[in-house]
């Protein structure tokens, strides 16, 4: 009596190539385990844990240097902004329609440094590859 697995219908054929040494171990885990190598297969793929590549390129220092410029600028504009804005709102009517400006240009200051941001990250990513 044929041996019945409690596995669903599978169709589709995966190949590989191993060395002697990889085949070897492959097939003695899979014997240890009492299962076919489709089923260790099988299983090591539902229960494996894969760390993805990361990739990063070398980074210009003058590119670095420019850009902690750029957002220390961009922060110390932020806080003069805070100061201006916190100024306005407290001296009450007659600057109230100013707060709103500064708020508004706090908020675009803001949105110009996270573009910024993403952009050098954009341009610096997917050159070299890092294995986590």
């Amino acid at each position: 009596m044929p041996k019945k697995y409690n596995t669903p219908k599978r169709k589709i054929v995966v190949k590989t190539r191993m060395t002697g040494e990889e085949y070897a171990d492959f097939a003695e885990r899979a014997k240890f385990c009492g299962i076919s190598q489709s089923e260790f297969i099988c299983q090591a793929i539902e229960n494996a844990v894969i760390k993805p590549i990361i990739t990063v390129s070398p980074v210009n220092e003058k590119l670095l240097s420019a850009i902690g410029q750029l957002t220390a600028q961009l922060g110390k504009i932020g806080g003069n902004l805070n100061q201006i804005a916190r100024y306005l709102n407290e001296n009450g009517v007659p600057y109230n329609s100013l707060s709103g400006d500064a708020r508004s240009a706090i908020s675009d200051l803001t949105d110009l440094k996270f573009k910024i941001l993403q952009k050098v990250g954009d341009a610096v990513g997917n050159i070299q590859t890092l294995k986590l």
